[in-house]
């Protein structure tokens, strides 16, 4: 061991007693059975379901309630209770306007009081006392372990207890006490969040979800593709930005632009005044009815839509030209244009182009942006970057996240593996060097760390290799051929629309694939697993979430309400406890209101994927072994200082 470190370890070990008390503290730590994982994914800017998976732990808050309270309680008062440890400050205020008289009302506080600490109690049951106390609301700390640890057996302290409460009561201080206990119970049943990729796009409101992420006791994310386009456009990509609002005004979110993030639209709607009409095609798919939107907005969002599009369409071009390695010529789709005729020459058919709103295109230069939309782009770029939320939000996720992770044995990527036909690892060149499986998306994480972090500078290889992630064949996020963007608004053939997916997709059903892209991330095939999200899982159709004997694991199941009527469900989540692991599947949200009224959990069935055969513990996790160097470094510093072996 280095002496330097050993005599930093020394200032803060003191004496050999902290020194073997820590030691002593590490090793019952590890031996604590390990933590619930609870796994999200394709979240997209679903809020308010996500908010009640939160709540509920996939499930987990109902699960210990009936373990602690299934002889005590019938079925709707468990379901009752469940709902005031998911919404605490909601349900209160219900259930008081009940109560006739204060002293039935009384009752019920001390008897709440009393359930809620036996809960904590029992969801603790794996933790340190000090993990416990972090999670305690400040305020009733002392009040909360006197209650949570009290053994009494002779009665002593039965009126000591008794009085506790009864003061907390009188003193108006029930109703903040629950609270902060059923939030206490809600941090305690899950240990730790992962977020597979994709809070960004198509729901309206991923700014409630990310702040909800920054304020969560532990939690790592996944990029996705449309996190790494949010990404992009603060790095300074022009073209990411661009799809970023082209994707808002699609789905009628771009309140998220102006309103959550104070973007100024307003140089945009002034271009698309000039220069755009109604178009069927760049209509929104409305979150709300039109007359509640009114048809102005509607035209204003039309016009908004063609105008990034095209803007779109044009940046796409000179990035394509000036990155060889990209192999993307082919999606040089402007050049392909015949203006005269209106059509466009597609891999050797030529298709009528329809709903075409290309007055800011030059035939002879088509991919030529206008002035006034380079000073709108400008515009649009400082706004993005100047915004103090976004900002926090993009340094968030650049801080916690990560293309991929290898988490407890087990592999959580967003999208694919790019692989060829044949299950091997598909390569790809850049700058003469050739790059496949772990390579590959290790140098895909090195230049969009780089891009990120010299966002003043707007196309370079880095900042184009943010918007190939987006777009490109060789993504691990992407996963296909080619996007399609240009087809599904011009042309009418449906078989132009259609985007290839990579191999991967359908590989990862097998087994022996899977295996191998275990060895590729140097993790045990035996015991690890593939935890997947971004293609949503059609339950509809009869698809199985759990593919290759267990090894694969998809869990987007639909939380965005645009793909619901497609996969049949609401999302998948998915729960790693130390017995094993179980996915659950997801009715739809449809309120908080309705949940409180209903006491309903829109679960559906839980599925084991793999049950453990012997219970996992601390040691065995990523956690676990950070505190098995610790340990091993205090115990050379008890040999080094105080000579004990």
């Amino acid at each position: 061991m280095d002496t330097k470190y050993l005599d930093l370890l020394t200032e803060k070990y003191t004496s050999e007693e902290k020194v073997v008390t820590e030691i002593i503290n590490l090793d019952a730590i590890l031996n604590l059975p390990k933590g619930t994982e609870h796994f999200v994914s394709d979240l997209h800017g679903e809020f308010h379901a996500f908010q009640h998976v939160l709540r509920n732990g996939s499930g987990n808050v109902k699960e210990k309630i009936k373990e602690l309270f299934h002889e005590e309680l019938s079925k709707k008062e468990m379901d009752e209770f469940a709902t005031l440890v998911y919404y605490p400050e909601e349900k209160l205020q219900l259930v008081i306007n009940t109560f006739e008289n204060n002293q039935l009302l009384y009752k019920w506080y001390a008897n709440t009081i009393e359930k809620m600490i036996r809960l904590v109690s029992y969801a603790s049951s794996k933790y340190t006392r000090s993990k416990v106390r972090k999670e305690l609301p400040k305020q009733f700390v002392y009040i909360i372990e006197e209650l949570l640890y009290k053994k009494d057996e002779l009665d002593n302290k039965k009126d000591y207890y008794s009085k506790i409460l009864q003061r907390i009561i009188s003193l108006g201080q029930a109703s903040k006490l629950i609270t902060g206990l059923a939030y206490t119970i809600q941090r305690l049943v899950v240990d730790h969040l992962h977020v597979v990729g994709d809070i960004y796009d198509r729901g309206p409101h991923p700014d409630k979800i990310m702040e909800t992420l920054m304020d969560y006791h532990s939690v790592d994310i996944q990029w996705g593709n449309h996190d790494v386009l949010w990404i992009g456009a603060y790095a300074g990509s022009k073209v990411c930005l661009a799809n970023i609002i082209r994707i808002c005004a699609r789905y009628d979110n771009l309140d998220i632009i102006e309103d959550a993030y104070g973007i100024n639209l307003r140089p945009l709607l002034n271009l698309a005044e000039k220069y755009y009409d109604d178009n069927p095609a760049f209509r929104p798919k409305l979150n709300a009815k039109r007359e509640e939107i009114g048809e102005e907005n509607i035209l204003q969002i039309t016009k908004i839509h063609q105008a990034i599009s095209m803007i779109q369409f044009k940046l796409e071009q000179p990035i394509i030209k000036r990155r060889p390695d990209f192999k993307m010529e082919h999606r040089l789709i402007l050049d392909k244009i015949d203006f005269d005729s209106n059509t466009i020459l597609l891999h050797g058919n030529t298709y009528q182009l329809e709903n075409t709103c290309f007055a800011t295109l030059d035939p002879n230069d088509p991919a030529k942006l206008l002035p006034e939309e380079e000073q709108v782009l400008e515009k649009l770029l400082f706004s993005i970057q100047h915004s103090e939320k976004l900002a926090r939000h993009m340094t968030f996720l650049m801080k916690k996240g990560n293309l991929y992770l290898k988490y407890n044995g087990n592999l959580l990527i967003h999208g694919c593996i790019p692989l060829n036909e044949d299950g091997s690892m598909k390569t790809m060149e850049l700058n003469g060097k050739s790059y496949s499986g772990k390579k590959l998306l290790d140098v895909f994480e090195q230049y969009l760390r780089e891009s990120f972090s010299h966002p003043e500078i707007s196309d370079d290889l880095a900042t184009d290799m943010i918007w190939y992630l987006w777009t490109g064949e060789n993504s691990s996020l992407f996963g296909k051929k080619d996007m399609t963007t240009f087809e599904r608004y011009f042309i009418k053939d449906k078989a132009v629309h259609k985007e290839q997916k990579n191999p991967y997709y359908k590989l990862r059903e097998e087994e022996e694939t899977c295996r191998s892209i275990l060895q590729e991330f140097d993790m045990n095939p035996d015991h690890g697993h593939i935890i997947n999200g971004h293609t949503p899982v059609e339950e509809i159709n009869g698809e199985n979430p759990i593919k290759a004997n267990g090894k694969m694991i998809v869990i987007d199941g639909g939380f965005s309400k645009a793909y619901q009527s497609k996969t049949g469900i609401a999302g998948y989540t998915l729960l790693f406890n130390s017995y094993g692991m179980q996915l659950v599947a997801h009715k739809r949200f449809i309120s908080k209101e309705d949940v409180l009224q209903t006491g309903t959990d829109v679960l559906s069935v839980k599925r084991v994927v793999d049950r453990e055969l012997q219970r996992k513990r601390v040691m065995e996790t990523n956690i676990g072994e950070k505190l098995l160097e610790q340990r091993d470094d205090l115990q050379h510093l008890l040999e080094y200082k105080y000579k004990v072996r």
